[in-house]
């Protein structure tokens, strides 16, 4: 069953504003666009937002740290006519976040949220993930399924691996992870599900209006309060959830991905699995170009005058990609053509075939595998999974609102076809019902921090209407621990011990970077700690006095990123070489003492070595000779004695350890 209604609704409203923007819904109303620029001397962070083209009478400004709860009282309220505001009560090194509230000329709000700073600190300790396989579906997949986790460990995390079976119960799968939760509760911080890791649907829900039914519930793999109550029937658990997720969740599944109708036959199930992990690296390496802009598709509109699903595309692209700007032809955040007769080069599906975008969004009538007026099929002009996957749709993450799309786990189900997509896709989720709010990734955050800030949000962060906030459906299909700004790592490092230490050397970054950090860990899981204090701007460096063992080094190229967020340190994947310290031979010094009938040597020994005695008549022309036999020192002091007759007038020795 389609959202006829709602999409032919939705169509005469594009006819009313036609004039302002083609193929524009004003969806965007419901949002803040808000970009950041800064001053570093004296420091000032200066926020800029897109004018309501309806008129506003206030805008509002909040300020908070990252970590705070509540957003406290205003900093000011300005006039509706103004569209900037500069805090120069900020520092170098610090991070801010801002909440602005519009509140329009005809009556409703908006919400915009930007997380900003100036020369914003690396992170270089992400905590602790864990890594859930589903053993059954990733069979042959043990050389990628390495490199994950090298990629992991080389972004900051520290991997506990836990290998699961599709046929396993939910509730064992997450009584591992809740196992590995509370040995470290503190480090623990993320979940990633990767094959068919067994699926709990949970609660009793209606979210699109058809009817109600109990949902998939990824988010009871990050719930750690042991307050989910599981019956007898699993699907009458909670519908939302009963505290706050605790860890972030994503999940790489392709399970029931065939394809069908497809014009090329998809993949298996572990090829797809395969691709995605390749494509999970090259993204990290810097490897998949993409343009920093993003693609909006809007055909429900703001269905009664507030739930405006699309304004969670444009308040949170905006502080990735920018703002547009008609007057110096930037147009960073792209409309696609949703009416019923849109030419088929300018509908959502077509532009993402024919160019590449950092995020797309898009919603109509939902059906599990398509959505309405995106694509090019039947009636309502359906983008379907077989579109997605078929025409290889070029956008790393993806928002998607229509029915039945929150039951991701049907069979070709579209949210998933996007991490099948051959070249680009990485995440999607569906947003609207709730709103999501990811914009920490401006600044360097990972997209599960986005996925679990809005699985826990309740009032924090609002939008003009945010139904079924809390609800146990909101999960994120991908890795959660991807970032939105890649560097190249460095390459051909080497590391070879000599009598002074270790000396590294790598051939440098692709990208303009400031420099690198160097780490050593006992283990290549880690965990790493960094050797250099400050950068090192060269493409060596010595490690001098290492004990003899075996050692990992890492080597992370860092830049000061710019986005339209703000700036923070930025750093490459690590690149790895693990190297072997022998011990050192140890330097014998020999004493000798002349006593009545012969003499006694005596060195300094390491217990367990073995030593022998070497004696010449001459040093001209030595012939040396053993004299002691092997001897095997018991202790840090080893002597030798020898009783010499009357007519030996001279001799020459040395100890030596063979």
């Amino acid at each position: 069953m389609r959202d006829v209604a709602i999409t032919r609704w939705a169509a005469t409203l594009f006819l009313l504003l036609s004039s302002w923007h083609v193929g524009a819904d004003s969806s965007f109303s419901y949002a803040v666009q808000i970009v950041a620029t800064l001053e570093t001397n004296p420091p000032s962070i200066t926020l800029t937002w897109l004018q309501d083209i309806y008129g506003a009478k206030t805008y509002t400004i909040y300020r908070k740290s990252k970590e705070a709860t509540n957003w406290g009282p205003a900093i000011l309220t300005l006039d509706g006519s103004v569209t900037n505001y500069t805090d120069t009560s900020v520092q170098v090194g610090m991070t801010y976040e801002y909440q602005i509230v519009k509140a329009a000329t005809l009556g409703y709000s908006g919400f915009g949220y930007i997380y900003t700073g100036i020369a914003a600190p690396l992170i270089e300790d992400r905590g602790t993930l864990i890594l859930v396989v589903a053993t059954n579906s990733a069979i042959g997949l043990s050389s990628e399924l390495a490199q994950l986790q090298a990629d992991l460990t080389g972004d900051g995390w520290y991997v506990i691996c836990e290998d699961v079976s599709s046929n396993d119960t939910p509730q064992y799968v997450r009584s591992l992870i809740t196992n590995d939760y509370y040995a470290d509760p503190v480090n623990v911080d993320a979940v990633f599900l990767f094959g068919h890791v067994p699926i709990l649907e949970s609660g009793y829900l209606n979210y699109d209006g058809h009817y109600t039914r109990a949902m998939p519930a990824d988010t009871y793999y990050g719930e750690m309060n042991d307050d989910w109550p599981i019956p007898k029937n699993p699907t009458n658990g909670p519908s939302y959830i009963p505290s706050d997720v605790a860890l972030e969740v994503g999940r790489v599944d392709m399970f029931n991905m065939i394809g069908q109708g497809a014009a090329t036959p998809w993949p298996s199930e572990q090829e797809l699995l395969r691709n995605y992990l390749i494509k999970d690296h090259q993204w990290r390496c810097h490897q998949i170009p993409v343009q920093r802009q993003a693609l909006m598709g809007d055909r429900r509109g703001t269905i009664d005058g507030t739930l405006a699903m699309a304004a969670s595309g444009y308040r949170n692209f905006t502080p990735f990609v920018g703002l547009n700007n008609p007057v110096v032809g930037t147009n960073n955040i792209i409309d696609a053509n949703i009416q019923d007769n849109a030419p088929v080069p300018q509908r959502w599906i077509s532009m993402l075939e024919s160019a590449n975008y950092l995020w797309a969004f898009g919603d109509g009538g939902g059906e599990l595998n398509g959505c309405t007026y995106l694509g090019t099929n039947g009636e309502y002009n359906e983008v379907l999974s077989t579109d997605i996957v078929g025409g290889d749709a070029q956008a790393v993450f993806v928002m998607l609102f229509g029915s039945y799309l929150g039951n991701w786990d049907g069979t070709d189900d579209l949210l998933r076809s996007v991490l099948a997509t051959p070249t680009m896709g990485l995440a999607c989720m569906m947003v609207g019902e709730p709103h999501w709010f990811v914009h920490h990734m401006g600044l360097g955050e990972t997209i599960g921090y986005g996925a679990r800030l809005s699985m826990n949000n309740e009032k924090l962060y609002q939008s003009a209407s945010n139904a079924f906030m809390r609800a146990v459906y909101i999960g994120l299909m991908g890795d959660p621990t991807l970032r939105q700004d890649p560097i190249c790592p460095i390459s051909g490092l080497s590391a070879i011990p000599g009598t002074n230490g270790v000396t590294l050397s790598w051939t440098g970054s692709c990208d303009p970077v400031l420099g690198y950090n160097v780490y050593r860990a006992s283990s290549p899981t880690g965990l790493f700690a960094r050797l250099n204090g400050s950068l090192i701007t060269s493409t060596n460096y010595l490690d001098p006095g290492v004990s003899p063992n075996t050692f990992t080094y890492m080597i992370r190229a860092v830049r000061l990123e710019t986005t339209p967020s703000g700036s923070y340190f930025n750093a490459s994947e690590g690149v790895f070489e693990t190297v072997t310290v022998p011990p050192q031979p140890l330097l014998i010094s020999v004493g000798i003492s002349v006593q009545p009938g012969g003499l006694e040597l005596i060195w300094n020994s390491v217990p367990g070595t073995t030593y022998e005695v070497l004696s010449s008549g001459c040093l001209s022309y030595p012939i040396w000779s053993n004299v002691s036999g092997t001897i095997e020192a018991t202790d840090l002091m080893t002597t030798w004695s020898q009783t010499i007759g009357v007519s030996n007038a001279q001799g020459f020795y040395q100890v030596v350890s063979p």
